[in-house]
């Protein structure tokens, strides 16, 4: 997506990227970036949340609108939740699912290089 920007801002269409990967919408060097602090895959708040949702989008609506700089970045002060230890268990493998995440992964890189040879997709 902030690739996308970059190119839509060339060709003179402003844009504002929501996100929540910062370090990664950041290095693409994107000229409007609002950052919501919330899990991957929820830039735009908790799901059926409209009033958190709606406050994003304005957030998004006065960047685009009050940016003066290039690759500006603005934070949203919304919070997930009361609880901020969502941060600390996101994405966190435990030792017991771990083996299995391994085994489920060369399965399915074993089922890549049958595809391939094949001449089709897994």
């Amino acid at each position: 997506m902030s690739l996308v920007a970059r190119h839509l801002e060339a060709d003179g269409i402003p844009t504002v990227v929501i996100g929540s990967a910062r370090d990664i919408v950041e290095e693409c060097g994107v000229a409007r970036f609002l950052f919501s602090d919330f899990p991957l895959g929820n830039p735009c708040g908790a799901p059926y949340d409209r009033p958190m949702q709606q406050a994003i989008v304005g957030f998004a609506l006065d960047l685009l609108e009050s940016a003066t700089l290039p690759r500006t970045t603005v934070q949203t002060p919304l919070r997930w939740g009361d609880d901020e230890s969502w941060k600390e268990r996101y994405a966190r493998v435990d030792p017991e699912a771990a083996e299995a995440l391994r085994r489920a992964g060369e399965a399915r890189r074993a089922a890549q290089t049958r595809a391939k040879a094949r001449g089709g997709s897994a």
